[in-house]
């Protein structure tokens, strides 16, 4: 990279900051600060979800998958627009007729007002620590996307990756930390817009003229790379029923669903994001990993993407794209910060050990210091890991096999209860946690069809909600 290039760089990130600040003066309270006083447009939150669900993570993630399988790689985002229309049609009309009348903050308030107390503290230990884990995955992708451009070495003696991820983390967690929701919401769009301008208008382009065209792609790729039908089954429905029920749990999407003015606007904004999922981020993501693996076949494959935009672009052009690279990662990142913040801040800390219910200016002091505490141990957590794609897919199965069957009881079954999601939720978060690190084996017949934890997991939930939800009712009924 050339001079111009960090110096666009460093720019943005000062730029990013600045919205960070400009918005901590306009923050009064703590509905200001997690979903952003309810008065987003439909457009801002729609490119916000895109933006953090595909974010660097993904984007990295996907780059990944379409070195190693092509085009049918594709179908990793294609879960999202499935899971993001599903819920505008089912979730959105019964989320916002409750949040005008309740004025919910977090998910864990919706499953508070269904079941009890005692869900709602567990759902919410559950998605904080869930999207702690999420944002650390975030942090690695920049880290890598680091490594291989702008940082790939330091005066310091440091791992290039370890030394990256301590430059991002900063940058990251004091613009979240400082500006809410608001500024999250506001620079996802900005940042979305570069991203997906950079790839498409600018990065694509160079790249098939360095290899010679479409042809010359063809040429030096097996044929598999280019079916859509080059994927295993087993490996489809993993990812089916890992990504889907994350738009039914996730509390990045909750805050978005209540940050919208009405029904019509949310559901608006969920189209959008699912059109942006699917196709157009899914086939641009693998095909320039298809183009990475071309100029440097030798590359881990997380890494051959971000190389090939460092390596292939002129001088100036290169900092704007690296730049709206980060803009991704930075916008899950911010995201998933603020989640698991909103969970410990309003659903741990100050409904049990505050109790002082208020919302007010100190509160928002409270949630920064949250907010900061979240940053600094995904950072720790970063660390232990070793692909993107891996510690998404982790967390990700982790919150959806204890919470999926109880949040799906909650909007469609009026039999659903208090101690039967309790239950559920601890036995499918329990059983996938065991299997994911090898605690517990699948008796060979099982484990030999390549099924992924969470199957189970959410079946061994399901198995569980039904009956002790019937045996064990809850007096009040659903409002």
């Amino acid at each position: 990279m050339a001079w111009i290039d960090y110096l666009i760089f460093g720019l943005y990130m000062l730029a990013v900051l600045g919205v960070g600040l400009y918005h901590f003066r306009r923050n009064g309270d703590a509905e200001d600060y997690y979903v952003g006083s309810r008065q987003i447009s439909p457009v801002h939150v729609g490119l916000s979800i895109v933006a953090t669900d595909v974010g660097g993570g993904f984007s990295i993630g996907l780059g990944g998958v379409g070195f190693l399988m092509g085009l049918s790689g594709s179908w990793l985002l294609f879960t999202g627009l499935v899971g993001a229309w599903l819920s505008a049609v089912l979730l959105i009309p019964r989320i916002k007729r409750l949040d005008r009348r309740e004025g919910f903050m977090t998910y864990p308030d919706f499953l508070r007002h269904r079941y009890d107390g005692r869900v709602a503290f567990l759902a919410a230990l559950i998605s904080a620590l869930g999207y702690l884990g999420f944002t650390a995955a975030q942090m690695l992708a920049g880290a890598k996307l680091a490594s291989a451009t702008i940082l790939p070495s330091n005066p310091f003696g440091i791992d290039p990756v370890l030394f990256s991820l301590y430059v991002i983390a900063v940058v990251t967690v004091l613009y979240t930390v400082i500006g809410g929701l608001k500024a999250v919401i506001y620079t996802d769009t900005v940042q979305w817009i570069v991203l997906l301008g950079g790839l498409l208008l600018v990065t694509v382009p160079a790249t098939l003229a360095r290899i010679g065209g479409i042809e010359a792609l063809r040429e030096q790729l097996p044929s598999r790379y280019f079916s859509l039908t080059a994927i295993d089954p087993v490996t489809f429905l993993n990812w089916m029923v890992t990504i889907i029920p994350i738009w039914f749990v996730g509390m990045t999407l909750y805050q978005r669903m209540y940050a919208c003015r009405d029904e019509a606007d949310a559901r608006k904004a969920w189209y959008v994001a699912g059109f942006f999922e699917y196709p157009v981020m899914a086939f641009t993501g693998v095909f320039l990993g298809m183009c990475a693996r071309v100029v440097f076949p030798e590359a881990e494959p997380e890494t051959a993407m971000p190389m090939l935009i460092g390596g292939v672009l002129p001088a100036g052009v290169a900092g704007i794209v690296i730049a709206s690279y980060f803009s991704a990662i930075m916008s899950t990142a911010d995201s998933c910060m603020m989640a698991s913040s909103g969970n410990f801040t309003n659903d741990l800390i100050g409904r049990y050990l505050l109790r002082d219910g208020a919302y007010g200016k100190g509160s928002v002091r409270l949630s920064m210091l949250v907010t900061f505490a979240v940053g600094v141990l995904s950072v720790l957590l970063a660390v232990r890991f070793t692909t993107v794609l891996e510690a998404i897919l982790q967390a990700y199965a982790f919150m959806v096999s204890g919470l999926f069957v109880p949040t799906l009881g909650a909007y469609f079954w009026r039999r659903a209860s208090s101690t039967g999601a309790l239950v559920a939720m601890a036995g499918g978060g329990s059983l996938t946690l065991t299997l994911l690190y090898g605690l517990w084996q699948l008796p060979p017949a099982l484990g030999a069809v390549g099924l992924d934890p969470t199957f189970y997991g959410i079946l061994f939930s399901a198995m569980l909600f039904v009956p002790v939800s019937l045996i064990f009712p809850d007096t009040k009924r659903p409002s």
